[in-house]
């Protein structure tokens, strides 16, 4: 099988082209640490605002705890084209009350399984990047995405 030739991208297209992915992608991965041990696992992205990413979460599951201890992060978002964007950065609980309606007014699964924000199982996280990356399917270079 040949090999593909990547499509060439220019750093004007980078914005866009990272944020159609992360469109693309219903169930991004983040990757955690426990101790010293990685964990990944896919989640929801509730939505995105740019590069910053709204995630929920269960206080009983295991990230809650992960993320507490280290809130550094990553996310991996793929479209079916197999082009890719990591964003590396940092979680963050969010508390606004606002900010945790706009989630269920977003997410039918949220308000189907958790009713709302008064769940006491109910975690909302932001995710603010530090770091975008993009890369192309068999381009093997990422290309950092101005946040």
């Amino acid at each position: 099988m040949p090999k593909p030739t990547p499509q060439p991208v220019t750093a004007e297209q980078l914005p866009q082209l990272a944020r159609a992915v992360l469109q693309a992608d219903r169930f991004p991965i983040l990757a955690t640490v426990d101790g010293d041990q990685p964990r990944a696992r896919p989640i929801t992205a509730t939505w995105t605002d740019g590069f910053t990413v709204y995630f929920a979460n269960l206080k009983r599951f295991h990230k809650t705890e992960e993320l507490a201890g280290n809130p550094k992060v990553e996310l991996c978002f793929l479209d079916k084209g197999d082009d890719q964007v990591r964003i590396t950065g940092v979680a963050e609980r969010v508390t606004d009350r606002a900010t945790q309606e706009e989630a269920f007014a977003r997410d039918a699964l949220l308000r189907q399984y958790l009713k709302s924000p008064d769940n006491p199982e109910f975690i909302l996280y932001r995710v603010r990047p530090t770091q975008v990356r993009f890369m192309r399917e068999w381009a093997l270079e990422y290309f950092e995405v101005p946040i």
